[in-house]
């Protein structure tokens, strides 16, 4: 039986033999005592049972922290309870009951080393969770250093302008958030059965885990869900590991966001910094990625419907929901419940609540705003200087406008229990979600679902049996939090504004109690049937659907370090060797080379592309071996290629996509027969010097048969913008005329109806049919999408069971990508190395060698 270990070695040797292993078993523990450890089994969703090696469809879902409360008790004892407020709990209902779950992260307190095994293994029985231990000085540097004071800053827009303000990158920090990533992928390996199980990783903290996971598992059932924001790209292209983060979020399957915003910045950064494009394809959001589709999934999260409403049912809720009204009678009681942080905006909340005070006399003894304040998640002086601004204004709104028995501003220290929130919930009349920038806030939520009550509440409230009166709320939530777009009945406010909160602070206490009903009704809808089994059930469907086709292909690894990333091929797909090739070149004696330029024989990146003496020289020993017809197919003009390859007497040459042939230098140029009517060009030509002027960077390439608009020095995303735009334009006024529009690789081009690469194929290969000489042997080799016209054309040819055989085929292409060519060839210097190979063998030795030797 392979270990874990021995099948990681052989994932990266050869990621075809998952399916050929045995499978591999799950961890395995012993049950036992273990004297100093209790374990709290209220409500235990996992068994007292190990681990069990029996197949079962399993979910890994790893976060920063594990839904465990661990609490240390005298005598040193530990005991272990579900944090039932903890989301990556309660996703759970969302997903099939018989499906088991295992729970990846560390705990919220440090266990010391010589108990961390017997912890481990309890957990791992009594809860299913794996706990990943980091040491302190790894934790600090990885949490409190680059998680908290640099990632989140950044990702909520703040940029560390100078050390006063804000952390700046830190190299150790970065190499500690590594580490730590590291020590999580190690633990899911522990458990892990890649063939069946998903993994579902979760947040900021955990955003370079998926490169990890990819390396050791290339099929691996992969998804990422970012609580965060994600900040548009001129801020996101700050960070010095930008690219390593990215392309981690990229070996996912299936990458979830909050919000539509948030998932275009990714997808902005993902066409400025590595050149991709995205499309929708039925609904779905999906990013081509060396031959893998990662999807792209925007659902907002919810709360867990059931836990808030049991706290609602409870006795001791309404207890204390009638102790908080008899203390607030008389008051209209306004709800704020934010984390001690940077950007909740909670000093601007009290300024407006100041400034509605001051203009507003009659408010003054009458309006309380109750600020909930949960724990800070970090610690240091930035939030130590938001504590202090707001208990400052705070003290002084307070000293302004109260008086004995009243304060405007009541402060509540948390963190506070579920049901005490849902107390104040209850019996507050508006809810004020302030916030600068948040990902998500589920709190207007949990306030809505608060004010539907329950009729433990209702009594409580002295409403029991009226029955009819229509529940209310309001809600004022900032427009830069990841709520805002799903709360249409709220009132959005930019919390920058003053002027603005203030004024919906008083519109919201003054509104009729019809519209507070509505709104209500609108939220509560929505809120109740997205809850948080709904999106995790609707995030794993998406999942299941992405990686549905995961062992249709074959995988490649490619990159070293944290650039890795895996190449999707068809499992036919191979590399194509010179031996290979040779043997069969050799047997045969009708040959047709088809052999593409730019990207093909001379690299992409090279600025002065005349070929070497190197390329004419071997395009001059393939020309001189009667038996092979060698041809350029380029895309390039007539002239340029005429130039060019001016030395090479007998090679043949297709310019323009095909639109002009010539068999040899001394031959003349022939069309491919289409009308020679160029009028669509006036047409074209306005159109496209109009996004040129509009665009800058860009510009027009005229030929003879077409037009072509280039966009690759433009700004990356406003050309990709621009030239979606022009596409369309082009396609609307030249419908009419005899031609296509097609878009390439920074390119738009336009050139007459049935003029392509894949044409040229089948006109010279039904010339040598004509000729009596049947080819028996053909290579072709391209690097683009126009080489794939050839390709396609080609596979025609060979399953045409009414064309003669052409026994030895090798359509190639340059690079490991998708293709519908059956080989590849890794660059152009591997091209040139097959083309002198197959020199060499179609004329005596000595020959090729003076011949390749005096061009040199």
């Amino acid at each position: 039986m392979l270990s874990r270990s021995c099948l990681g070695l052989l994932n990266l040797v050869s990621v075809d033999d998952y399916q050929a292993l045995s499978r591999v078993p799950r961890v395995m523990t012993v049950a036992g005592d273990v004297p100093e450890l209790e374990i709290d089994n209220m409500e235990n969703s996992g068994s007292d049972e190990v681990v069990s090696p029996v197949s079962r469809e399993r979910r890994i879902v790893v976060a920063n922290q594990l839904p465990i409360r661990a609490i240390r008790e005298e005598g040193k004892k530990w005991r272990f309870e579900w944090d039932r407020d903890s989301l990556v709990l309660q996703l759970k209902d969302g997903f099939p009951p018989e499906v088991e779950v295992l729970y990846v992260g560390s705990l919220k307190a440090e266990i010391e080393a010589p108990e961390q095994e017997e912890v481990a293994q309890l957990l791992l029985e009594r809860f299913r969770c794996v706990p990943t231990f980091l040491p302190t000085e790894v934790h600090n540097k990885f949490y409190h250093g680059f998680c908290k004071h640099y990632l989140w800053p950044l990702f909520h827009y703040m940029l560390p302008m100078s050390p006063s303000q804000g952390a700046r990158f830190d190299r150790s920090q970065w190499q500690a958030y590594v580490l730590a990533n590291k020590i999580f992928a190690d633990k899911v390996t522990e458990v892990i059965n890649p063939d069946e199980d998903y993994v579902w990783v979760h947040d900021y903290h955990l955003m370079i885990l998926p490169t990890f996971l990819r390396k050791r598992f290339h099929r691996v059932k992969l998804g990422f869900f970012l609580h965060n924001t994600f900040p548009s790209s001129e801020i996101y292209r700050t960070l010095p590991v930008r690219e390593d983060i990215l392309r981690a979020f990229l070996n996912c399957d299936l990458i979830g966001f909050h919000t539509f915003d948030y998932a275009r910045h990714f997808l902005s950064c993902c066409s400025r910094m590595l050149g991709l494009d995205y499309e929708s394809k039925r609904g779905y959001i999906g990013l081509d990625y060396y031959g893998r589709t990662v999807t792209i999934k925007i659902l907002p999260a919810g709360i867990h419907m059931g836990l808030l409403e049991s706290v609602l049912s409870l006795p001791q809720t309404a207890s204390r929901v009638k102790e908080l009204r008899e203390q607030f009678e008389g008051k209209v009681v306004i709800l704020g419940v934010d984390d001690m942080d940077l950007f909740k905006g909670i000093s601007l909340k009290f300024l407006a609540l100041g400034q509605l005070l001051e203009l507003h006399e009659d408010l003054r003894g009458r309006l309380v705003l109750v600020q909930i304040l949960n724990a800070a998640r970090s610690r240091g002086k930035d939030i130590q200087d938001v504590k202090n601004e707001s208990e400052a204004i705070a003290k002084e709104i307070n000293e302004k406008y109260g008086k004995h028995g009243y304060q405007p501003i009541v402060f509540i220290n948390g963190p506070i229990s579920t049901q005490e929130k849902a107390a104040y919930c209850a019996i507050s009349e508006c809810c004020v979600v302030n916030a600068v920038r948040d990902g998500m806030n589920l709190v207007p939520y949990e306030y809505t679902v608060c004010r539907q009550g329950s009729v433990a509440l209702d009594k409580a409230l002295g409403i029991e049996g009226e029955g009819v009166r229509p529940k209310q709320s309001v809600i004022i939530v900032s427009e830069f939090i990841g709520c805002s777009p799903s709360l249409s009945g709220a009132i959005r406010v930019n919390p920058w504004n003053i002027d603005e909160v203030s004024e919906a602070m008083n519109s919201a206490i003054t509104m009729s109690e019809a519209e507070k009903h509505l709104r209500h009704e609108k939220h509560y809808k929505y809120i109740s049937s997205h809850d948080v089994a709904y999106w995790a059930k609707s995030f794993d469907q998406d999942l299941e659907r992405a990686t549905r086709e995961h062992y249709l292909k074959r995988y490649w690894g490619v990159g070293l370090g944290l650039g890795f990333r895996i190449v999707a091929l068809d499992p036919t797909f191979r590399k194509l060797s010179v031996d290979h090739i040779t043997s069969a070149y050799r047997d045969t004696h009708n040959r047709l080379i088809l052999l593409d330029y730019d990207g093909t024989m001379m690299p992409q990146a090279s600025i002065n592309k005349t070929p070497s003496s190197e390329v004419i020289s071997v395009l001059n020993c393939l020309c001189s071996d009667p038996r092979n017809i060698v041809f350029i197919v380029s895309g390039r003009d007539k002239d340029c290629l005429s130039k060019w390859f001016s030395p090479c007497e007998k090679l043949g040459l297709s310019a323009e996509h095909g639109y002009f042939t010539r068999w040899k230098k001394d031959s003349p140029w022939e069309t491919c027969g289409l009308t020679t009517d160029f009028e669509w060009k006036m047409i074209a030509e306005p159109v496209m010097a109009l996004y040129t002027e509009a665009t800058d960077g860009s510009f027009i390439e005229h030929k003879e048969s077409a037009m072509v608009w280039h966009h690759q020095e433009a700004d990356p995303y406003f050309g990709s913008c621009q030239a979606k735009e022009l596409l369309d334009h082009l396609e609307s006024v030249l419908a009419n005329e005899p031609v296509v529009v097609k878009r390439g690789q920074h390119i738009v081009e336009v050139k007459p109806q049935g003029v392509s690469k894949g044409k040229v194929v089948e006109d010279l290969i039904s010339t040598m049919r004509s000729g009596g000489k049947s080819p028996d042997f053909l290579l072709c080799i391209g690097d683009d999408r126009s080489d794939e016209d050839m390709f396609e054309s080609i596979a025609r040819s060979v399953s045409n069971p009414a064309m003669p055989t052409i026994s030895k085929v090798f359509a190639c292409t340059v690079g490991q990508k998708p293709s519908m060519a059956k080989y590849y060839l890794d660059d152009t210097i591997e091209v040139i190395k097959l083309l002198q190979g197959l020199a060499t063998a179609s004329a005596p030795p000595t020959t090729v060698t003076q011949k390749i030797q005096g061009t040199v």
